[in-house]
């Protein structure tokens, strides 16, 4: 499956960032890999929590977007480490 030319944007809107990072998981889980995401975010805790996710799961952090509402980037991997059904900071054991 090859990514999309342009990258996916997802609308996390004014979510807490546990309940971003549950629609996250479920909207990326059946996009290519190298597929780049704009993540749209108003929560605070967004630019330090969705780095540290990245690094759990082995998605590429690609950083803020310069946009009107505050967004990030990320970059899909073929083959991400599963988290926790609830608790997306957590790897599944």
């Amino acid at each position: 499956m090859t990514p999309p030319p342009e990258p996916v944007v997802i609308d996390g809107g004014d979510r807490a960032c546990v309940a971003l990072l549950l629609e996250l998981r479920t909207c990326i889980s059946h996009l290519a890999a190298g597929t780049v995401i704009h993540l749209i975010a108003s929560d605070p805790a967004a630019s330090i929590d969705l780095p540290a996710w990245c690094h759990l799961t082995g998605h590429a952090y690609l950083g803020p977007v310069r946009a009107a509402t505050p967004a990030y980037a990320l970059r899909t991997t073929a083959a991400p480490a599963a988290t926790d059904l609830a608790s997306p900071w957590k790897r599944r054991t």
